[in-house]
């Protein structure tokens, strides 16, 4: 268990927030539950699942699609003007 750390609360808009300090290795944005159980408030992290696609109302709706094939993934590098980003005219 490592040793306790001192931390004070402080305003944040109409909230009371506590800084957790980094060495707790806790990164910016994770979502947190916070309860209270007797007196003592508990922070832990928020256990999401992965969130899967559900195609059951789109399977099928494009039958005539197919996937590319590897010589149809690779396309052309078409001539770009960059000389008119340089302000100069075309020969």
């Amino acid at each position: 268990m490592n040793a306790p750390r001192k931390s004070r609360t402080f305003k944040s808009g109409n909230s009371i927030a506590l800084r957790l300090p980094k060495s707790l290795g806790i990164a910016a944005g994770v979502e947190m539950t916070v309860r209270e159980e007797l007196g003592r408030y508990i922070v832990e992290p928020v256990v999401t699942e992965r969130r899967k696609i559900n195609l059951d109302k789109i399977w099928g709706s494009a039958p005539d699609l197919k996937l590319l094939t590897p010589e149809e993934r690779v396309f052309d590098d078409p001539p770009r003007p960059w000389h008119l980003l340089r302000g100069e005219e075309s020969d």
